[in-house]
């Protein structure tokens, strides 16, 4: 039987964002809008010029800050 990636969505979502293939693109238009509003809440500025994988490590450290 042939393990199918999609029976199991959530497997990618848990890659460390420097081993994306494309972690080095800039980030999405998704990532800015909510990267902004994480920085906003905390008080800080946003950086625009971020990569993909940069702006997941951002996003995951500001969504810490506000559980704590």
């Amino acid at each position: 039987m042939t393990d199918n990636p999609k029976s199991h969505p959530q497997g990618n979502a848990e890659k460390d964002p420097e081993d994306w293939v494309t972690g080095d693109e800039p980030m999405t238009g998704a990532q800015a809008s909510y990267l902004k509003t994480l920085c906003e809440e905390a008080g800080e500025e946003s950086d625009n010029g971020l990569t993909k994988a940069e702006a997941s490590e951002r996003i995951d450290a500001l969504q810490g800050e506000s559980e704590g």
